[in-house]
């Protein structure tokens, strides 16, 4: 049976679009109505001024200054009683999934929020992998009839390579967000002297949070990053999906976080790369990138071909490493997807 989507109702795209308006706005309108803390007052040579007092995620105690005790300071503190913009998005989260957009499982929806919270997607992370792609059915207006679900949380960062420039003072504490989960995500042992790049639960093996990263010059040994105070796992041709980053959103029942994710195009493209580098013990895996690759690419050709041009043109400059592999992927698809034929649209 050859995998397929169908389309999301117009009224189902439409609360997506919203959402995930609503949630890059957010992002840029935080404000103290969003931060768990309190306003206190303080007298300075007889006069009154308020500060706010919060716990960042990672622990430390800050005190910020709001301004003197007149009206409009007096109006910001009664305005902190009231919902926080995040929260007001709750009920376009449960809107938008009433009308057919695909959620996650709760507890990754936990586990990728509280990444987020911690600053790891402002820091350049991304989220690739079976939630990536689920997120480009909600993206591209259709739900995958392939419903399949993974216990890996897959995220991945650019590390040395990452083309932003972070603040010298920024860091995000990693492991300190995984830890305050409280779900017994250890660090499993590996060729990094501080751990690997696999995070899991001993007595849960198959629910793993897994931290990627792009092949370095100098070998294929994981690294830990400075300022994530994570290690990374490098793999071959990630670079191609680390560009030309894309933010969406995920839901599971009245939450949202928002995420980067990899262009749909350049996700798939990759897909089929991967799909060429593995080899037996990987057939399984390689067969789901097949699917992932082969839905992503009939949906795209339907109405966004110029954007799997663009990204096909990029990869095929990239030298004869990547078109030998990419060609095995593609030399496989129309078995699974008669519809894309021979793939004639993407020509070496």
């Amino acid at each position: 049976m050859t995998p397929s989507f169908s389309e999301l109702s117009l009224p189902a795209q439409t609360a997506y679009a919203q959402v995930l308006e609503a949630a890059v706005s957010a992002g840029h309108m935080r404000s103290v109505a969003d931060l768990s803390g309190s306003f206190a007052p303080k007298t300075v040579r007889g006069h009154r001024y308020w500060y706010f007092q919060y716990t960042e995620p990672w622990g430390r105690l800050r005190q910020v200054y709001v301004g003197p005790d007149d009206e409009a300071v007096r109006a910001l503190i009664h305005r902190k009683g009231g919902p926080s913009a995040h929260r007001s998005l709750a009920p376009l989260a449960r809107a938008a999934i009433a009308l057919g957009c695909a959620e996650v499982l709760p507890r990754h929806l936990r586990v990728i929020q509280r990444l987020a919270e911690y600053g790891f997607f402002k820091a350049g992370g991304v989220l690739v992998g079976t939630h990536a792609f689920l997120a480009f059915g909600n993206m591209l207006g259709v739900r995958w009839d392939d419903a399949s679900r993974t216990q890996d949380v897959d995220l991945a960062h650019a590390g040395r390579n990452l083309a932003i420039v972070l603040p010298g003072g920024f860091r995000v504490d990693t492991p300190a967000a995984i830890k305050s989960l409280e779900m017994g995500l250890l660090p499993a042992s590996g060729l990094a002297s501080k751990g690997g790049a696999t995070y899991l639960n001993p007595r849960e093996p198959e629910f793993r949070l897994d931290f990627l990263t792009t092949l370095q010059r100098g070998g294929g040994e994981p690294f830990e990053h400075p300022q994530l105070g994570i290690v990374l796992q490098p793999l071959k041709f990630m670079e191609f999906s680390l560009e030309n980053i894309q933010q969406a959103v995920l839901l599971s029942g009245d939450r949202e976080v928002l995420v980067n994710v990899p262009h749909p195009a350049r996700y798939a493209l990759h897909k089929l790369l991967v799909y060429g580098e593995r080899a037996g013990a990987f057939a399984v895996k390689a067969n789901k990138d097949l699917v992932h690759a082969g839905l992503l690419l009939s949906r795209l050709k339907e109405n966004r071909r110029w954007e799997v041009d663009e990204a096909w043109r990029d990869l095929c400059r990239r030298g004869k490493g990547w078109t030998e592999r990419v060609r095995r992927g593609l030399d496989a698809l129309p078995s699974a997807f008669p519809q894309l034929g021979a793939a004639e649209w993407l020509t070496l």
